[in-house]
């Protein structure tokens, strides 16, 4: 009988040293048993997943709704199965994030897994920190891809004027203001670039580039302006309809994502006829959509998605860096947008970029 008196008390003992630990504890922990009853749980796990002390002695699966995390059971069945802890992170309903830890309990004599003790530690804070850091990684990438692709067309321009000057006489200079002129829209261009890198580094290494009501047919001009000499070379047609004047956005990313679609098609042009692009704005639901369609080379259906990728070449013989297009699909994603491409081999290219109406035209009474 004594004997017996010994085990019940080691038995209270253990359950008081187990009870004041959780009681303790400031993280939610839970502890079930290997029938998948809730047999205990903290005062924290109490707050966190709304628990009260009738939940005490239920199935987990009756309140596993409690904790707005759908896999929960199958997890809790697995480290009792397999023996082995889980940790992993999990988000729940709420969008909250919590680096969840499930431990089996095996018993010492046996070396049955008894059941599971669960904690769970909150990291929205730090989740939303990593992806803001890498946000801004991300964006310090594409600022200095897009610096690095579009400072090389006024370059080569500067380069081609500086070699034109070389070869014209002396008395000639007076003829040569529009090369003179080139060779200054050039310096400007690069100036502004600079500048902009320039700018981003001051505001203490953490880039966030504004949004602003912008005129795309100022954006348009720009772009245009810019790739002059290629417009002249190629007698480029270029078709307008413009049915939305008005696009929030940054200046410099819009810029670059137009820059680089008419960019393409001037440079992907079909040999065999005058080449011509369309561009085209319009209100969609809740979306502004850019098209920018042309009648170059196109490309073949298994390439839509290499495009996107970095330092693609789609053709070898024409010159480029490979990151105009996926400059833009990382551009238009980061901004919760998207791009779709339709084409077909020898018969041209559409893309179009789809951006969140921010400025919805007022509804008419």
């Amino acid at each position: 009988m004594a004997i017996d008196d010994e085990k019940i008390q080691d038995l209270v003992d253990k359950n008081d040293l187990l009870e004041n630990y959780f009681k303790n504890t400031i993280i939610p922990q839970l502890f079930v048993d290997a029938d998948l009853v809730l047999r205990k749980f903290t005062p924290p796990a109490m707050t966190q997943f709304q628990l009260s002390l009738s939940d005490l002695g239920k199935p987990v699966e009756n309140v596993k709704d409690n904790f707005r995390f759908a896999g929960i059971m199958e997890n809790i069945q697995y480290v009792i199965d397999n023996n082995e802890i889980l940790e992993k992170e999990v988000q729940t309903t709420d969008r909250r994030w919590f680096q969840m830890n499930i431990l089996p309990y095996v018993e010492q004599k046996s070396k049955k897994t008894n059941g599971v003790i669960i904690t769970f530690v909150e990291i929205t804070l730090r989740i939303t920190d990593l992806k803001e850091q890498e946000k801004i990684i991300s964006d310090h990438e594409i600022l200095l891809d897009t610096i690095s692709h579009d400072i090389k067309t006024p370059l080569t321009n500067l380069l081609i004027g500086i070699e034109l000057l070389k070869d014209v006489p002396l008395e000639e200079f007076e003829k040569s203001k529009s090369l003179f002129k080139l060779l200054e829209n050039s310096i400007k261009k690069m100036q502004l670039l600079i500048g902009e890198l320039t700018e981003t580094r001051k505001q203490k290494h953490k880039y966030k580039e504004q949004e602003e009501l912008l005129n795309f047919e100022n954006i348009l001009e720009d772009v245009r302006l810019t790739l002059a000499e290629s417009v002249i070379k190629t007698d480029v047609v270029i078709h307008t309809e413009i049915n939305v004047s008005e696009i929030s956005f940054s200046r410099r990313k819009l810029r670059s994502v137009i820059y680089n679609f008419v960019n393409n098609s001037i440079k992907f042009c079909a040999p065999e006829r005058i080449p011509e692009i369309w561009i085209k704005t319009e209100r969609i639901k809740d979306e502004i959509v850019i098209t920018v369609k042309d009648n170059g080379i196109g490309i073949e259906k298994r390439d839509y998605e290499k495009i996107f990728t970095k330092y693609f070449r789609n053709e070898e013989k024409i010159e480029g860096s490979g990151i105009g297009l996926f400059l833009a699909k990382e551009i238009v994603s980061n901004a919760g947008g998207r791009i779709t491409v339709e084409s077909e081999a020898g018969k041209g290219s559409e893309f179009k970029v789809y951006l969140a109406d921010n400025h919805p035209p007022a509804s008419q009474e």
